[in-house]
């Protein structure tokens, strides 16, 4: 049983990883185009050049001025400083008053190394960057930004994320207004939830001299450039993401949010398009890394109405290319979401106010759904991306009774161990029952090995015939290979895997550490740092010498020596080709996540100490009763019941032709 389950989980593993890395890969990029990021549609038509960032604008034609106008004339930016360090609701936000845009934001409680003393935490340059500003496609990229769509571009003479607004100070956040003489005016105003994760967002539109009121389409992007929070080749970051909801009319599981995410890389060209989402509500959308995210939704019912779609586009990073020309092809580096906005202008005189909520935090599942219930589903597709969404439930469950062992012990490594031990004495009988089954046929395997020696002898020119004749002695003798063997293996490959996934993108394990040189069980366990250029295949390259995959391989190995040789000649090559498999898997998961190594280490180690030690001290029982005294297994009781099946069948057969 133990050479299947070893066989069964390398294998399954070597074929899912070798995807990742010998799968379909990206088609080779164009140069990038020189186009604003997307600040304008496809259906504008060729972009203009770009316009120096700092350097006052005009408008852009001679239309006659509606309604008063509002802005400012030179570029400035604001800094706030939000909450108290080390707190939730702490942030340290940049604004500029050019599109009205968010340029950084960093997140106060939470830093970009383990270790930290008190002072290197309260070092702004220290905490988790959430989003940033990029050059991308030649324009500077913003948060926060409100554009004009194509049937709301009358109503602006500069594009909105281009012009200057006029930009205050206010409790808690920001406020920027801008009236352009078309007839409008525009108010957004950005406020942070004290003690959350959350940001109030209204907009707000000013009908000034518009004779009549009207609909209008506008995007919102919440997050533009997210940047990379662990760079893990095992979960390609950043993403954008939206989920939507089904009508009341469907059923409960189509009703439930349905998300979809686009990785910055995937194996097509596509660089923009939309979500296929259920679009009767889009619930959430925006972008997220391995361990963050920026969401944003509608705060009323009102709010979601105006949701009426989602779009995704990935963004060039400009610098990356200059640095790397040899590279550049590879440099859309980046994702962005915008929602698409259907807003009300009201009669002439009036205003329209909506409101929206966006969540800038941490993918734990306790601050998502305390801001918002649909938030699970990005929890729920986190864990099931690797393998399918059945991998959630099982990943949701072992990291509740990770997070059980962690509340008693208050060591996520040690609870690790807890966990696998838990999984071994919960299989344990079933691991026990197969290997004795195994043991039996082996022994009764032995008996039959002159027979089925002889059988081959004879037939040594026709290997046809000698699997013919050694089948129907086997079935003479009733040597029917046990089948149990396999419940302990199917059992802890879904274990396994979902283990694998929760690893993978579980905040609690972020720079959670375990003992010695490990401090971070969600990254590799760097023992000694090398930084070798050179690329490997299937590891990359190494940065770090990793102790615990090395490890893992060496106790993988040992366990697999330790195992009885097969008397089946076939099987016993299996068993020879196997001992290269652990070493295969130790190229693949070396730069995998060390609490994932400490659980295959707990694992040989468990398996290595039941078959040295408990088997010395409990004996399995291979006794055979004398021939014809054999308990029938049940495979033997369907095949005699099948036998007697045909034998009354001929029978009846025989009867009519008489």
């Amino acid at each position: 049983m133990e050479k299947r389950l070893l066989l069964a989980l390398a294998l399954s593993i070597a074929v899912l990883l070798a995807w990742n890395f010998l799968g379909p890969k990206p088609k080779p990029a164009q140069t990038p185009p020189q186009v604003e990021s997307a600040q304008r549609t496809e259906l504008d038509g060729p972009p203009a050049a770009a316009q120096s960032q700092g350097a006052p604008t005009a408008p852009l034609d001679d239309s006659p001025v509606l309604g008063e106008k509002l802005g400012e004339v030179q570029e400035r930016t604001l800094t706030l400083a939000i909450g108290k360090p080390g707190e939730v609701g702490s942030y340290h936000a940049l604004f500029t008053n050019r599109g009205a845009r968010l340029l950084e934001l960093k997140l106060g409680n939470s830093f970009d190394s383990v270790g930290l003393d008190a002072a290197a935490k309260a070092d702004v340059a220290h905490w988790t960057t959430l989003v940033e500003s990029k050059e991308s496609s030649r324009v500077s990229s913003g948060s926060l930004t409100w554009r004009s769509d194509v049937s709301s571009r009358d109503l602006e003479r500069e594009p909105l994320e281009r012009a200057l607004w006029r930009m205050r100070e206010i409790e808690n956040g920001v406020e920027f207004d801008l009236a352009q003489g078309a007839g409008v005016r525009f108010v957004k105003r950005v406020t942070f939830v004290p003690n959350t994760y959350s940001l109030k967002v209204d907009l707000e539109i000013e009908n000034q001299a518009l004779p009549a009121p009207r609909r209008a389409g506008y995007l919102f992007s919440p997050a533009e450039v997210m940047p990379l929070e662990s760079g893990d080749k095992f979960y390609v970051e950043p993403q954008a993401i939206a989920a939507g909801r089904g009508s009341d009319d469907l059923p409960r599981r189509l009703k439930l949010p349905q998300t979809k995410s686009i990785p910055r890389q995937d194996n097509g060209s596509e660089r923009s398009g939309s979500f296929e989402v259920p679009s009767a509500e889009i619930s959430f959308a925006g972008v997220h890394n391995k361990y963050f995210a920026v969401l944003m939704r509608g705060a009323d019912p009102f709010s979601v109405a105006s949701i009426t779609a989602a779009r995704w586009r990935r963004m060039y990073d400009d610098a990356a290319a200059r640095a790397h020309p040899e590279r550049s092809a590879d440099q859309w580096k980046y994702m962005a979401t915008d929602l698409v906005l259907e807003l009300s202008i009201p009669a002439q005189g009036e205003r329209t106010v909506y409101s929206y909520s966006v969540y800038a935090g941490p993918k734990a599942l306790k601050p998502l759904l305390a801001e918002h219930a649909d938030f699970e589903a990005l929890h729920d597709a986190d864990l099931g991306s690797f393998l399918c969404m059945s991998m959630a439930g099982i990943g949701n469950v072992l990291l509740a009774v990770l997070r059980f062992f962690h509340g008693i012990v208050g060591n996520w490594g040690v609870a690790i161990i807890l966990l696998t031990l838990c999984v071994r004495l919960a299989l344990f009988p079933i691991n026990r029952s197969s290997q004795t089954a195994m043991a039996k046929f082996q022994k009764r395997m032995k008996r039959l090995q002159p027979q089925i020696d002889e059988i081959k002898r004879r037939h040594a020119d026709d290997a046809g015939k000698a699997r013919e004749e050694q089948q129907k002695l086997m079935a003479k003798e009733g040597m029917v290979p046990p089948l149990g063997g396999c419940a302990p293996m199917f059992l802890q490959i879904p274990v396994f895997f979902g283990l694998f996934s929760s690893l993978r993108t579980s905040f609690d394990l972020r720079h959670a550490p375990f003992m010695l040189w490990m401090n971070d069980l969600s990254k590799p366990d760097a023992l000694l740092v090398l930084n070798f250029d050179t690329h490997l295949p299937l590891i990359g390259v190494i940065h770090y010498l990793n102790l615990l995959p090395i490890l893992m391989v060496v106790l993988w190995v040992w366990q697999q020596k330790l195992m009885p040789t097969p008397t089946d000649e076939q099987a016993a090559r299996m068993q020879k080709m196997m001992m290269f498999m652990p070493i295969l898997m130790g190229f693949f998961l070396y730069n995998y996540a060390a609490g994932l190594s400490v659980y295959m280490i707990t694992q040989s180690g468990l398996g290595i100490l039941e078959m040295t030690v408990v088997k010395k001290i409990w004996p399995i029982d291979d006794s055979i009763p004398e021939k014809g005294q054999e308990p029938k297994g049940w495979m033997q009781r369907l095949m005699e019941r099948a036998q007697e099946a045909q034998k009354g069948q001929r029978r009846r057969d025989g009867g009519k032709g008489r």
